[in-house]
């Protein structure tokens, strides 16, 4: 009697699991999950989402729109085309987080365990870590104190034409900051590192040292 008592309670945990990870998907609007919510993967087309603290979510994706991640969520990626991505303090992100024209901030203990990118955007971590490296075209990159990138930072050349002189990239590794793998730059940058800093080969740049919190 145990048996199927136990199998039914199995598959009745199996099924509520499965409703509480429902995907949510629009074409035009904002989303919010609510804090501690579970959900599959969350995306819209037209509008913001917004993952509230402690939630734990698969894929968030937008193409026109901000996305806010709070504190403590757990999801498996994080994607927009024209908005920012604001990652929280202590998000654990199993994949990449990618936007082509918006910023893109990592807060205090959060974890990318894949690459962080952008073409047009700044990226910014705040005592975070990034396991996949760091990929830019014409974004300024602020790895910040105590803060750790692996697998290198790449910073792409251009394509297509440019008029006039074009804005230079600002590249800036910050006090205990570590970043291990190569840093290239395949198009020029000014690039600034911490006297206190620890970085792999440079390649088509040169550092200027600095003290203190900024150069």
């Amino acid at each position: 009697m145990l048996r199927p008592l136990c199998l039914a309670l199995a598959l009745a945990f199996t099924a509520a699991s499965a409703h509480a990870a429902d995907d949510i998907s629009k074409v035009n609007g904002a989303i919010r999950v609510e804090a501690g919510q579970e959900a599959g993967d969350v995306d819209t087309v037209n509008g913001a989402i917004r993952i509230g603290e402690n939630a734990r979510v698969a894929k968030v994706s937008t193409v026109n729109g901000a996305i806010d991640i709070e504190s403590g969520v757990t999801l498996e990626a994080v994607e927009t085309v024209n908005g920012r991505i604001a990652i929280g303090a202590r998000v654990q992100v199993a994949g990449d987080a990618e936007t082509v024209n918006g910023a893109l901030t990592l807060r205090e203990g959060s974890d990318l365990s894949g690459k962080a990118s952008t073409v047009n955007g700044l990226i910014r971590l705040e005592s975070a870590r990034v396991g996949g490296g760091i990929e830019t075209v014409n974004g300024d990159i602020e790895i910040g104190e105590g803060s750790r990138v692996e697998r290198g930072i790449l910073v792409e050349k251009p394509s297509g034409w440019s008029f006039g002189k074009p804005k230079l990239p600002r590249v800036v590794i910050g006090p205990n900051a570590v970043v291990e793998g190569t840093l290239e730059f395949r198009r020029e940058v000014e690039l600034f590192v911490s006297e206190t800093a620890r970085v792999g080969e440079i390649k088509g740049a040169t550092a200027k040292r600095f003290s203190g919190t900024s150069p």
